[in-house]
């Protein structure tokens, strides 16, 4: 029987693709299968972490590279030309965490949870892809919302709408009264009726939330093992699970073939996670020797999230009340320590991953990330392979994305500047393809 709220979902997702999203730019028409496609690039970056190339030319055919050539090679009469001569080329952006379902927080975002319907939340989802593609970035890993974005992966995959390439986690999950725990800070009779399947306690219903998030259709699994800074009670950041909890989580997601993506704070809880074998570990925000030790042992990616800063200043500038008062404790103590655990990670050799927490921090904003992280102790070039090759090898996907090579995907973006020498160009996209389909030129 046809689930009737996916059905609502996916009614909504395809009505708001019948018209354009405010200013921006809705994609083209895709060109019949088969069709060739030149792309001229002044400069091309197609490995990240290897040399710029000069003026190149990409071929692509039915969405894939066929072949990168040297110099402008003539097309065809029967291809399609796409003049970036002036611009420099690199493959689609990756962002390795996300919320698409609100751009929305702090008290805003709670009071929405109860003013406002879930087919509207599948609107705001939409929207929110549309900002995130438009600014270059041609898939995401999203870390945990109500399920509305797992619908609109659903969507975008089957081609109802366009968007970026989803990698969706459904809900996350924690303890009673960790980060996840919707029901935080709520009187017992409204906390009564919001749901909280994503929640265990022991390793036995541990084991069943993560075979629940399977089962609804999740590619990742999310959890956290620490505090968090938006969670609404004063419980701290430190470590909220217990190691047979942990374990029971993330052997039952390998088991599945599912990565294990893990909210950690504290410098206990990344040491619990990465000691059970966890995937990667989001914020690391109290990252210690111990933790990099680890790190460098298992192999895991650190996603440093530092644009959340952003995001906080922003909210609180325009209404300093937009956070009750044991939340924007945590919010100012993040926004001063934010960046000190990437600078311990990066000469160390850990493996980075691009990831925004956007949500938290504006969509549409995501590229603001790359001058935090070269604030912060990256170099131009190492942030950039940190938002393909490296973000493409965390979510799995790195045979189709993360550079621009033959038989991966069309997915292409261009700035006016050089971003190894400012990687703020990457901030100003002016062309973006995904899978051979043109949503911003």
């Amino acid at each position: 029987m046809t689930n009737p709220h996916v059905a609502v979902l996916a009614v909504a997702l395809t009505s708001i693709a019948a018209s354009p999203v405010g200013a921006q730019t809705p994609p083209a028409p895709p060109l019949p299968t088969g069709a060739i496609v030149y792309v001229h690039a002044g400069h091309l970056l197609d490995r990240p972490g290897q040399a710029m190339r000069g003026p190149s030319t990409v071929v692509l055919r039915g969405g894939k590279v066929v072949s990168v050539l040297d110099g402008f090679a003539p097309a065809p009469a029967s291809a399609t030309l796409i003049d970036l001569k002036d611009r420099y080329v690199l493959p689609g952006l990756i962002d390795a965490h996300v919320h698409l379902s609100s751009d929305r927080a702090g008290q805003e975002g709670l009071l929405a949870g109860f003013t406002e319907s879930r087919q509207l939340g599948a609107f705001e989802a939409y929207w929110n892809a549309q900002k995130t593609i438009q600014a270059g970035f041609t898939t995401v890993r999203n870390l945990g919302d109500d399920g509305a974005t797992l619908a609109l992966r659903e969507a975008i995959a089957r081609g109802w709408v366009g968007g970026p390439r989803i990698i969706d986690a459904g809900r996350s999950i924690s303890t009673t009264s960790g980060h996840m725990d919707a029901r935080l800070g709520l009187n017992d009779d409204i906390a009564e009726v919001i749901p909280h399947d994503n929640l265990c306690d022991g390793p036995d219903e541990c084991r069943k939330a993560v075979r629940l998030q399977i089962g609804r259709g999740a590619d990742v699994i999310k959890i956290a093992t620490t505090g968090g800074v938006n969670s609404r009670i004063g419980a701290g950041l430190g470590k909220q699970m217990f190691d047979d909890e942990v374990r029971a989580i993330v052997d039952t997601a390998h088991l599945y073939g599912k990565k294990v993506a893990v909210h950690a704070h504290g410098a206990d809880g990344i040491i619990l996670a990465l000691r059970a074998g966890a995937d990667s570990i989001e914020h690391g925000t109290l990252m210690n020797d111990e933790a990099i030790a680890l790190f460098k042992r298992t192999g895991a990616y650190y996603v440093s999230t530092l644009s959340t800063v952003n995001g906080y200043l922003e909210r609180i500038a325009a209404n300093s009340n937009a956070y009750p008062p044991e939340v924007r404790a945590k919010i100012d103590w993040r926004i001063s320590i934010t960046g000190k655990a990437l600078e311990k990670a990066v000469p160390a050799g850990v493996k980075i991953a691009f990831g925004t927490d956007a949500g938290v921090s504006k969509h549409g904003r995501n590229a603001d990330e790359f001058e935090l992280m070269v604030k912060h102790g990256m170099t131009p070039a190492q942030a950039i392979v940190a938002a393909t090759v490296n973000a493409a090898d965390l979510l799995g996907v790195a045979g189709d994305v993360g550079s621009i090579e033959p038989g991966k995907s069309a997915d292409l973006i261009a700035v006016a500047g050089d971003p190894l020498a400012d990687v703020r160009a990457l901030k100003r996209v002016s062309f973006v393809m995904r899978a051979g389909v043109v949503y911003k030129q």
